[in-house]
């Protein structure tokens, strides 16, 4: 290494460079998980350096580059303080960021299902043991030749800037983790899913760091600010990008379009596949090997993907086979003057090298994952994959993922009555604002069909009703019709068959019972004809000046004989100022007529039975029919009031009629713009209030005093 300032200051710079890279792995790996994932493989990329800086500077350095015990590993420089000088200082940090760089390779291969225990477990592995002691047998004594060197260094093993050392070391301990932890849920077979990256500009910008930062990758491996610098770089660029098109042109003619995770694979393989040997290339054997890389790196995604080995991000096929490619592509196509041996003997040391590394590497790596597995499940649980590792591992969350996570709620409990979380300007939130919407939406048709279905259930229900009432109806019709037309029918017979026999008083007799029972039919006949009218709106009042009190009075008579056969009680009473009103007398009396025809039915033997005529405070006229009889429960009072229902209608039932009377009154009543309202309740009797409006009422005209002529 070279100890002008020039060369360390070389050195530091391409240091800092390659640490860019870690932020290139990040937004290459953030982008291509899905959402749910991004933050948990973001900052594993993060802890993987924290640890590998740590791990190298206790002893990962000294393994790797300490004065060698023969050839195996290095047996001294643990925890270097920086007072060594700056060569080995520059070396140790230019060296460092290298084993971060070979363990972060891990991280996006197995994303979205390994925990975080068990990457860190994994990343130690990686950067305590496996990293420092092939690197030891392949770049041992670079620095100090005359401690000894690494056995494969020893051979002649040629490795530049560490395509195998680093990039092939990193592949091989991401092929052994994803093989024990297994393809994410629904990569492959029958229920495969479609898995969208969470975003493919971020994963473009990635490439475009770890491009910038493969500038000092390679470039610094140099050791120092010398002639063959311009050459590295110059190989490294056109690696890059030959390898991409390369990998397009692949895809693009193997699946008639071109993929972008190809492209963007394709370029890392190029880098990856140039750094064994970018200092003996000439630009085309560059350009040359990076595109064949490329081609590679598409070549083993196939592979892996017939197989059924899954690899989030591409890291095996653009690291470990690119990497094998690019070391062994140093025998073939590096200029012959600058490689250690014969282009034949070198091809076979290469060979060994690439084969020595995938022994041990993954020879080691896969027993002792799957040792780790069997003892704590690297894997998380199933349903911590489903909500993705952002929540499961670290209790984090992004917008979108905040935003997937209600919806799921809702889907799952079907509980759609609160929006979901709006993140102002952002993409989310518009998105969330939308579906806010289509709730809204959903939740007014939700509501109308609900209305819909609560008024046919209720319509069902009044059908129902209406279907029962109808049968009462008929049995109640029947026995209403059949006894006066029975009544008729008999005496019309008596009259017929023995008229000579009977006397004059006899006929008159039969035929006021004739007359009763014809009235007595032309009154129920009448009362379902004015009551089909009202529900139809065709009921018209003949309106005229009445006087209620008449009306009242002209009711109440037809009930003097059952009232004297039940000996009641029975009074009526109206104010002395007792105005006239519009209405129609008909009508009237038949509501009069329906309500104390109940009163005095329905009133025991002895009981009591008053009508009261008053104006109310407010000016309305107001009559009050009240009686002692058995009352009717709150909850009926309103079931009263349908027609054809009568409250005993039971096997029990004692009294006549069809249960029209009530239903008619409160027609006719509110058709005169009055109300009719019950207040009654078991063993407490029945009070009924008529009321009719001030508006209908006219005043009385004042008596005439005779004249003194008169």
């Amino acid at each position: 290494m070279g100890e002008s300032s020039l060369d360390l200051a070389w050195v530091l710079i391409c240091a800092f460079l390659v640490m860019l890279m870690q932020g290139g792995f990040c937004c290459l790996e953030s982008g291509l998980v899905r959402q749910k994932n991004s933050i948990n493989v973001a900052i594993k990329n993060l802890v993987d350096f924290c640890l590998a800086t740590i791990v190298f500077w206790v002893f990962g350095f000294a393994l790797m580059f300490g004065p060698s015990w023969g050839g195996v590993i290095g047996i001294s420089g643990f925890l270097p303080d920086g007072m060594e000088g700056g060569v080995l200082t520059s070396f140790f940090l230019f060296q460092l960021v290298f084993c971060g760089t070979a363990t972060t390779i891990l991280s996006g291969a197995v994303a979205e299902r390994m925990r975080f225990d068990g990457y860190v477990a994994s990343a130690l592995l990686t950067s305590a043991v496996i990293y420092p002691i092939f690197g030891h047998w392949a770049w041992g004594g670079v620095l100090y030749p005359e401690d000894g060197k690494g056995w494969l260094a020893e051979l002649g093993f040629m490795d530049f800037a560490g395509s195998t050392v680093v990039h092939s070391v990193g592949g091989w301990v991401a092929l052994a983790a994803i093989l024990v932890i297994g393809p994410r849920i629904g990569r492959f077979g029958g229920n495969r899913r479609i898995m969208l990256p969470r975003s493919v500009p971020m994963a473009t910008l990635g490439v475009f760091l770890l491009w910038f930062g493969w500038f000092g990758f390679n470039g610094g491996s140099t050791l120092q600010f010398s002639e063959t610098v311009p050459l590295v770089l110059k190989n490294t660029l056109l690696a890059g990008a030959s390898g991409g098109l390369a990998a397009a042109l692949l895809s693009a003619f193997a699946q008639g379009r071109i993929d972008v995770g190809d492209v963007l694979n394709g370029v890392i393989a190029g880098l990856v596949g140039v750094t064994a040997g970018a200092n003996v290339y000439y630009a085309w054997g560059g350009a040359l090997v990076g595109a064949i890389a490329g081609l590679a790196c598409v070549g083993g995604s196939r592979l892996m993907e017939r197989w059924q080995i899954d690899d989030v991000v591409g890291a095996v096929p653009a690291h470990l086979v690119a990497g094998a490619w690019g070391t062994i592509a140093v025998a073939l196509f590096g200029i012959e003057d600058l490689l250690n041996h014969d282009r034949l003997t070198q091809l076979g040391i290469q060979l060994l090298g690439v084969g020595v590394a995938g022994l041990f590497c993954f020879g080691t790596a896969y027993p002792v994952l799957a040792v780790m597995n069997r003892i704590r499940p690297m894997r998380v649980r199933r349903e911590d994959e489903e909500i993705g590792l952002n929540i499961s591992e670290h209790g984090a969350s992004t917008a979108m993922q905040t935003l997937l996570s209600e919806m799921d709620y809702q889907r799952r409990t079907g509980r759609f009555d609160t929006p979901v979380t709006v993140e102002a300007d952002t993409e989310e939130g518009r998105i969330a604002t939308q579906y806010n919407l289509v709730l809204d939406k959903f939740r007014q048709e939700f509501a109308s069909r609900r209305k819909a279905l609560n008024e046919l259930s209720r319509a069902k229900e009044a059908a129902e009703v209406a279907s029962i009432a109808k049968s009462e109806f008929l049995a109640n019709m029947s026995h209403e019709l059949r006894t006066p037309l029975h009544s008729i029918i008999g005496f019309a017979e008596l009259i017929a068959t023995q008229g000579d026999a009977l006397t004059k008083e006899m006929v008159e007799d039969y035929a006021g019972e004739i007359r009763l029972s014809g009235q007595q039919l032309l009154k129920l006949i009448n009362d379902v004809l004015d009551l089909s009218q009202l529900d139809v709106g065709r009921f018209e009042l003949r309106e005229d000046i009445i006087d209620p009190l008449a009306a009242v009075r002209a009711a109440a008579r037809r009930f003097n004989q059952t009232v004297d056969e039940k000996d009641l009680r029975f009074s009526l009473r109206a104010d002395d100022d007792l105005p006239l009103m519009r209405g129609d007398e008909r009508a009237m009396r038949q509501i009069c007529d329906s309500l104390i025809s109940n009163a005095v039915k329905f009133t025991p033997r002895g009981g009591r039975v008053s009508i009261d005529l008053q104006r109310d405070p407010d000016g309305r006229l107001a009559i009050v029919i009240a009686d002692s009889g058995p009352g009717i429960p709150r909850d009926a009072i309103e079931q009263a009031f349908r027609p054809f229902v009568q409250l005993d209608s039971g096997k029990d039932r004692r009294h006549g009629g069809v249960g029209l009377g009530l239903a008619l009154a409160r027609s006719l009543t509110r058709l005169h713009g009055g109300t009719l309202v019950i207040r009654s309740d078991l063993g407490d009797g029945t009070r009924i209030y008529l009321r009719f409006p001030v508006e209908r009422l006219v005043a009385r005209k004042p008596a005439v005093p005779p004249t003194s002529a008169d």
